[in-house]
């Protein structure tokens, strides 16, 4: 870019940025220089996890015994009042999409970085019920894969694994409510396009995991699949 060119962009975005400030998504205040949706100070303070298959894995020893994944990860360990809980907030109840998918680029490049995901073959986000998609106007786990591909560049897959009864909402349930809730939840249209497929599983937050073993539940009849998990965050032990 010509130097003439170079200072007039310069000029235009500065005044753009006069009349239309950037905020951070998370505390509000101005963001500056070459930060993005979410200001230093914020990303200093999140506490991202990286966790990967082993002892301090929340994901595996959640769903040991019950779904025989491959590779689980996640990137943020939720606690109540947490910046997690923040994040998960303005992401699930107050639109705030561009933050699900600068969560997921963050989260895309944990995932290309660790290399245990390499032979991953597609990403599928766990489906929302029609009807609460509408309510929502979008799929936040949908939001998050669209930010994981930019940084482990895969197919996105929607259409296959979907949700075919609509449920109450899992927040206030105990463990077993929560598993009698997502029965018959979930359903595959079209095993064949599946079959011998690595498939990586991508929700926003795994409590007790009944969401995902109910997706199991409905691939596991699949010739071959197999399946990992990743999610933005994670409980703890409990």
């Amino acid at each position: 870019m010509a130097p003439a060119l170079r200072s007039a962009y310069t000029a235009l975005r500065s005044l753009f940025r006069l009349f239309f400030p950037r905020n951070c998504a998370l505390c509000g205040e101005p963001l500056v220089g070459d930060e993005h949706d979410i200001c230093s100070h914020c990303l200093l303070e999140i506490p991202e996890l990286y966790t990967t298959l082993g002892s301090d894995n929340f994901i595996e020893r959640r769903l040991r015994g019950r779904i025989p994944i491959c590779e689980s990860t996640a990137l943020l360990l939720f606690q109540r009042h947490n910046l997690t809980q923040k994040i998960l907030h303005q992401i699930k109840y107050y639109s705030n999409e561009k933050l699900a998918v600068a969560m997921g680029e963050r989260l895309g490049l944990h995932i290309a970085e660790c290399r245990i995901f390499d032979d991953v073959d597609i990403i599928v986000p766990v489906p929302l019920h029609r009807r609460k998609q509408r309510q929502r106007g979008y799929n936040q786990s949908l939001l998050l894969c669209k930010g994981i591909v930019r940084n482990f560049p895969r197919p996105i897959v929607t259409d296959n694994l979907v949700r075919i009864r609509y449920t109450e909402t899992q927040t206030r349930k105990s463990r077993q409510e929560r598993l009698d809730n997502m029965k018959d939840v979930f359903a595959v249209t079209d095993p064949s396009a599946l079959q011998g497929k690595h498939l990586l599983l991508v929700d926003d937050v795994i409590t007790t995991g009944a969401t995902t073993e109910a997706c199991w539940l409905a691939l596991q009849h699949v010739d071959n699949v197999r399946i990992s998990v990743a999610a933005l965050a994670v409980t703890g032990d409990t």
